[in-house]
């Protein structure tokens, strides 16, 4: 059942990159551009160095992705799988990443600037939900999600994932840009380098500054 999901999920993210591809990450106009740091063995492509592809060989397209540590704050971790960990996806407009969940992990509310997410569950029961925009009235949506099952976190939405079993859990999931950025509510908001302005914060929440000073001086964990 993993498998047939595993693979909707990849024909899901395949729509979407080519529906994509032509709003945001560039189309590749060669087969592949191995992604190289030594300029001597590559020649530049679309902003990066390609490996000679006379020099290609089936190990630049395989990535083998270990599990991630959860003994954090969240209970969760996830491991990104971009361009720079995996030189075989330059170009290609696509990037997955391995989620990691301890008993009640959560993978805190976050959003992908550049990209539509497809998350799908390995291992455990999670309970998944993004929010739209104030377009939308912010509708909240929500779902419970086991072994096999898969869920769309559309482009840029707010959204997250938590582990409601009492065993670890794990996902895969699959994102349309090779670079589509990560930016944490909790950390961005209460924890940016310089800190934003308390009075801005106090009355955008309407709250006392106290509880924003608060915030401000925790530890935002970041499980990236």
């Amino acid at each position: 059942m993993v498998k047939g999901s595993v693979f909707i999920s990849l024909i899901a993210l395949l729509a979407l990159t080519c529906s994509l591809a032509s709003a945001y990450d560039p189309s590749p106009l060669q087969d592949f551009c191995v992604g190289v740091n030594d300029t001597k063995l590559g020649v530049f492509v679309n902003g990066r160095f390609c490996k000679d592809p006379k020099l290609v060989n089936a190990e630049d397209f395989f990535f083998h992705i270990m599990p991630g540590n959860t003994n954090n704050p969240l209970g969760s971790q996830v491991t990104q799988v971009s361009v720079n960990e995996f030189p075989g996806l330059n170009t290609l407009g696509i990037s997955l990443a391995r989620i990691d969940y301890a008993p009640y992990g959560l993978n805190p509310p976050h959003t992908h600037p550049r990209a539509t997410e497809v998350l799908t569950v390995l291992e455990g029961t999670l309970m998944v939900g993004f929010v739209a925009s104030n377009q939308n009235n912010n509708r909240f949506f929500t779902k419970i999600l086991n072994k096999g099952e898969v869920f769309i976190f559309p482009f840029g939405m707010i959204h997250f994932q938590i582990n409601i079993g009492h065993y670890n859990a794990v996902a895969l999931s699959s994102l349309s840009s090779q670079n589509p950025g990560v930016i944490t509510i909790a950390n961005a908001v209460f924890g940016s380098n310089p800190p934003i302005n308390p009075d801005v914060l106090a009355k955008a929440f309407q709250v006392d500054k106290k509880i924003i000073a608060y915030l401000q001086k925790q530890q935002w964990y970041d499980n990236n």
